[in-house]
């Protein structure tokens, strides 16, 4: 079997941590590639025979001696975001505030070029003793930045194919948080770092067409994020009496907008559309004051409750016995195109998707049109007009009825989207030997 060495930060090790690496992990090996997982210290510890978890500790990002300082004074959660922790016993609890202005200060002066680049000459170090022993086929990097760039020493250094893996872009980030003059640095280190690599890969057709003005002349391909086949709500789990909207995740100030379904539930309880006693509209994740005032506004304090966080397993139950479950498409136009995590999660879940906002005529749109498991509702009358569908559907049979199609759904499985991984690490290693078998000559 092949091995492949893979380099960043996943879940769980940090709330910020993504699911991709596990993702990849858990099923590159039925097709013939056995993942070598280089990370930081994990905050739980994996057992999975599917992939081998190294873990190299260093002394920690930018923020850690602020971090001690801070648990020390205000007793903090390790576990959680310093900046959300510093904002809420600070006084910064709004969208925006002045603590966030320092800490993109602070981290644009000494996090060039990136927070964890103390983690680059351990992980360095571990990495050549890795390819060395296990005899490594190839390398995959994904987030933190400083991945990327320890595997293109690895490239010099061996020669064996590397695949950047960008689930957010670089400098051409839609969330770029820094200056003008970071972003001119960032951007020849990236054009200068990923000029080595065989292949980028992003998750979009809209970050990928960035990337390739950027980029040119690199292979450039799409790779969608999705959701894990061993989670799909089969069988059904049961649904909730009462007709239940669902949201579960992080909401981002100024780039969703749930004001928009608040006004449209405002407007239908007022015209008598909807009964307020029939309908609970649910938030978990971090409690946001901001949100909590504009449920207030609206006076729908007695439908629309912020439950707080839940373990990742109890928010997929909430998922799963939801009528509805509410997708907040991103309202910035610097990220049409992009796609939310949380979309593929839902489609797991198996309920129906209400995705509010956006722009129209995107990727959300069409992927619900493809596997028919929601609507997409851009303003507020769209919105009003899927609900009064929902309500009399729910009216009618006491149930939403969920009409994904599983085929195109199944499409977008982690196990597909590892298959996809497969197909260009075998072109890659093909292309290796023959290369390698032409110097020998």
């Amino acid at each position: 079997m092949k091995k492949v060495l893979i380099i960043g930060y996943f879940w769980p090790y940090v709330f910020y941590g993504g699911r991709r690496i596990i993702a990849l992990a858990n099923y590159l090996h039925e097709f013939g590639w056995y993942p070598i997982i280089l990370t930081v210290p994990l905050s739980e510890k994996i057992h999975n025979d599917r992939f081998k978890v190294i873990e190299v500790p260093f002394k920690g990002d930018i923020f850690q001696f602020w971090r001690r300082i801070f648990i020390k004074i205000f007793k903090a959660d390790s576990k959680r975001s310093l900046l959300r922790q510093a904002k809420e016993k600070l006084g910064g609890s709004h969208k925006k505030s002045y603590i966030d202005f320092l800490f993109n200060i602070y981290q644009e002066v000494f996090g060039y070029p990136d927070t964890e680049k103390g983690w680059k000459i351990p992980v360095l170090q571990n990495a050549k003793k890795i390819i060395e022993k296990e005899k490594i086929d190839a390398v995959i990097s994904e987030w933190p930045i400083i991945s990327h760039i320890v595997a293109r020493e690895l490239k010099k250094l061996y020669k064996i194919p590397w695949v950047a893996d960008f689930v957010d872009l670089w400098s051409q980030n839609h969330d770029y948080p820094f200056s003008r003059i970071r972003k001119h640095f960032d951007k020849k280190l990236e054009i200068k770092t990923l000029k080595s690599a065989d292949v980028l890969i992003t998750v979009s057709q809209y970050d990928a067409e960035k990337m390739k003005r950027l980029h040119r002349g690199k292979l450039i391909n799409v790779i969608t994020n999705g959701f894990d086949p061993e989670e799909v709500n089969i069988p059904p789990a049961n649904l909730i009496p009462k007709f239940t909207i669902t949201y579960t995740g992080k909401i981002y100030p100024g780039k969703q907008d749930p004001s928009k379904i608040l006004v449209a539930l405002k407007d239908l309880i007022s015209n008598k559309l909807l009964d307020p006693n029939e309908i609970e509209v649910r938030f978990y994740g971090h409690k946001e004051y901001w949100l909590e005032k504009e449920i207030e506004k609206y006076g729908l304090s007695n439908i629309i409750k912020q439950y707080g966080m839940l373990p990742r397993e109890a928010a997929i139950e909430k998922q799963r016995e939801s009528q509805i479950l509410l997708l907040l498409n991103w309202e910035d136009p610097r990220e049409k195109g992009c796609y939310t995590g949380k979309i593929f999660e839902y489609l797991a879940a198996q309920r129906p998707i209400l995705a509010t906002g956006g722009f129209g005529s995107d990727v959300v749109e069409e992927l619900l049109e493809e596997t028919k498991a929601g609507v997409y509702c851009q303003k507020v009358e769209d919105i009003k007009n899927a609900l009064e569908e929902f309500c009399l559907e729910y009216k009618q049979r006491s149930k939403v009825t969920y009409n994904g199609d599983r085929v195109e759904i199944n499409k977008y499985s982690y196990r597909e989207m590892a298959k996809k991984f497969v197909d260009l690490l075998n072109k890659l290693h093909v292309t290796s030997n023959l290369s390698n078998y032409s110097l020998s000559k």
